[in-house]
């Protein structure tokens, strides 16, 4: 008797991806008395969404077959297939990229939303124009602040946030936006993945990012809800991830997955929970920042601080009579781990140069790197 009459009394389009038959199963049996809705959406797919369904509840959590019903994924797959029918770049995304990083309906373990057709509505308005998927990426990532008014800050509720969670309270942490960002990549065709490394080895805490698979490229790119002006694989963590330990569990770079992979992505709001499968992405990352510095670098990390919260100021940094980089402090919104970095080396002395917003006096500070450590928090008051 075949895998589909044994568990779907006669599905016959289930015998056309063995491949998934044991995940299926393992599915139905996890649902209880949820299988119902699981077998109505392998049913009620129609035939060229069928490979997808099958992949998605092939591997979906336990948790999400006890819960998820069948008019939440037919509709989720649906508009994933919509997207990918209506995008040139879409198009274009190798099949086994789309089912594991544009259909997939989470990224993590957040709050499972319906949000695939209002993101799709949202955010197609914003890539109607876009030629390549690049052009498509960088509106995506230049719009979403103002689509979906959320902006960084501590005082969110909670880490893992999901999309709505977050756009209700305006507020959602570097994991909170990440998940916001993914969820947007998606809804218009771009494969996109959450990021993260549970423990930085240069400062305290964690960080969560987005990587989009990019078609010109063949390959995966960073990215982030605030990007930076110089576009993909850019940005303030660079060089901390290029500092990364493949070998240390806290210390490595994991990527999200929804196919089983063998290993799981480290939930630091979470750690006992070991149901969302990542890759180790570490390598690429330290072979991505392995130009910047050296064994004698030093990163000098500003800020400009009013009482305890954060200002924007334009900062210079010299050494002698040599200015070496212009920037500003971050913003209020930013990163609490996100600083103005300016590489430099060990053990030599530099000079900081601002102007107080109140008095618009110039300022100066003089510092010396430490010989012994990569980095040095400099704090403007």
């Amino acid at each position: 008797m075949s895998f589909s009459i044994q568990l779907l009394d006669g599905a016959e389009q289930f015998s056309k991806f063995p491949e998934y038959q044991k995940g299926i199963a393992r599915s139905l049996k996890q649902a209880g008395s949820n299988r119902a809705e699981l077998i109505k959406a392998l049913r009620h797919a129609p035939t060229e969404q069928t490979k997808g369904m099958q992949f998605l509840i092939a591997y979906m959590p336990g948790h999400d077959c006890k819960l998820l019903k069948a008019e939440f994924l037919l509709s989720n797959v649906a508009w994933a297939y919509k997207a990918r029918n209506t995008y040139s770049w879409a198009k274009k995304v190798p099949e086994d990229i789309f089912l594991n990083d544009i259909l997939p309906y989470a990224a993590l373990n957040e709050r499972r939303d319906n949000w695939r057709e209002d993101f799709y509505k949202r955010f197609s308005k914003h890539v109607i124009n876009a030629k390549t998927q690049i052009e498509a990426i960088k509106a995506v990532n230049n719009a979403i602040m103002r689509e979906v008014k959320v902006k960084y800050s501590t005082k969110r509720k909670k880490p893992d946030q999901s999309p709505y969670e977050s756009m209700e309270q305006g507020l959602a942490s570097c994991t909170g936006l990440s998940i916001l960002l993914n969820s947007a990549f998606r809804a218009v065709g771009i494969p996109s993945r959450v990021v993260g490394i549970p423990m930085w080895t240069t400062k305290r805490g964690n960080h969560n990012w987005v990587e989009v698979w990019t078609t010109e490229q063949k390959r995966w790119q960073f990215t982030e809800y605030y990007p930076d002006k110089n576009g993909l694989d850019h940005g303030w963590l660079l060089g901390d991830a290029a500092k990364a330990n493949e070998h240390s569990y806290y210390h490595s770079i994991y990527s999200s997955s929804w196919k089983s992979t063998g290993h799981h992505f480290p939930l630091v709001w979470d750690m006992h929970r070991k149901d969302v499968p990542a890759v180790n992405v570490t390598r690429r990352y330290v072979m991505l920042g392995g130009g910047i510095g050296g064994e004698s670098a030093c990163e000098l990390r500003i800020q400009y601080l009013i009482g305890n919260k954060r200002m924007v100021v334009p900062v210079s940094v010299y050494q002698g009579d040599v200015k070496l980089m212009v920037g500003e402090s971050p913003m209020p919104t930013d990163d609490v781990n996100r600083y103005f970095s300016v590489r430099v080396k060990m053990g030599q002395i530099y000079q900081i140069a601002w102007k107080d917003p109140k008095t618009g006096k110039a300022k100066r500070l003089q510092v010396t790197t430490p010989k012994d450590k990569a980095w040095l928090v400099v704090t403007l008051e």
